[in-house]
């Protein structure tokens, strides 16, 4: 079945190529989701970089499904692209993959997402997520000072929601006067978010803050204290959404952590055309982008996952 999906795969390339669609060299882009506005930025900056260098693109997501990021890459492979931009589905599960692809000559950068595993990959371009979560934190200690607070976590399958926790406790657990009363997953998710701070709320009148690993779930968290009528809880993110960075804005958010996505993306495109023009990037494989703080004094610099002043 996988065979005959391959076929048919190549025959569309083929079919395209005869079209006269295939003069320009094609970057395969692969990401999480194309609705989650993180992922969407990614893609479309990679989308607009390749572009402006002459290569045609192509985006699909994976919905973190493994066994649907095979099938992409395979994909990727009949179409003859000749280099693959990839958010993927999961630092060990997604090793196989990588390494099928580079052994039929296509250059893999992965974005935002590293694997367990080096010399596969053209390059690991990703956001010091540990970093990130320090500069929140402190923060979020920083407003809150004292009394109980709750932490929202991504999906445990995600290496960088785990990333992300363990560093906002190397700051969090040395601050005597705050008390962890409720650490739970949201899963990514703003509605999931919403539902379990209506619970958190209900169970804790004292609550002084909630710590959350991405934005769409503080976004979440934010509305449910809203609906509640409760004032004076803080409120951090993680990613630096355009929602995000109007919540702080607004006051209904106190900060977020702002991952480059647009950054990283540029960089995968430019030493992927670098390669694929000399054979080498010119970079070492693991790269590690600084994130940055936002409040709101400074939250009008930045916008769509970039700093713009």
């Amino acid at each position: 079945m996988k065979l005959m999906h391959i076929l048919l795969l190549g025959l569309v390339a083929l079919t395209s190529c005869r079209r006269g669609e295939r003069n320009e060299p094609l970057i395969a882009v692969i990401v999480p989701s194309q609705d989650n506005p993180f992922f969407k930025a990614e893609a479309d900056a990679t989308v607009a970089a390749a572009t402006s260098l002459g290569y045609r693109t192509r985006v699909d997501a994976h919905d973190d499904d493994a066994y649907r990021q095979d099938n992409l890459v395979d994909a990727a492979i009949a179409s003859g692209a000749r280099a693959i931009v990839l958010d993927n589905a999961g630092s060990e599960s997604s090793i196989s993959a990588v390494r099928r692809a580079t052994k039929e000559g296509i250059a893999v950068f992965l974005i935002d997402r590293e694997i367990q595993v080096q010399g596969i990959a053209k390059a690991q371009i990703v956001a010091d997520n540990r970093q990130g979560a320090h500069i929140v934190a402190a923060e979020f200690s920083r407003a809150v000072r004292q009394g109980e607070y709750a932490e929202l976590l991504g999906r445990e399958s995600d290496t960088n929601a785990q990333v992300r926790t363990n560093g906002f406790h190397e700051v969090l657990d040395k601050v005597p006067t705050l008390k962890l009363v409720s650490a739970q997953s949201a899963n990514w998710s703003q509605e999931e978010a919403f539902q379990k701070t209506e619970t958190v709320l209900q169970a804790h009148p004292q609550l002084a803050g909630i710590i959350a690993g991405n934005d769409t779930m503080a976004v979440g968290a934010a509305a449910a204290v809203k609906s509640s009528g409760r004032q004076g809880i803080v409120i951090t993110g993680f990613d630096g959404s355009p929602d995000a960075i109007s919540a702080i804005q607004s006051g209904d958010m106190d900060a977020t952590t702002l991952q480059p996505a647009v950054l990283i993306a540029k960089l995968a495109v430019k030493e992927a055309d670098q390669f694929l023009k000399t054979g080498s990037t010119g970079q070492p494989e693991k790269q590690v982008i600084s994130c940055d703080l936002v409040t709101r004094q400074n939250a009008k610099d930045y916008s769509n996952f970039e700093k713009i002043k």
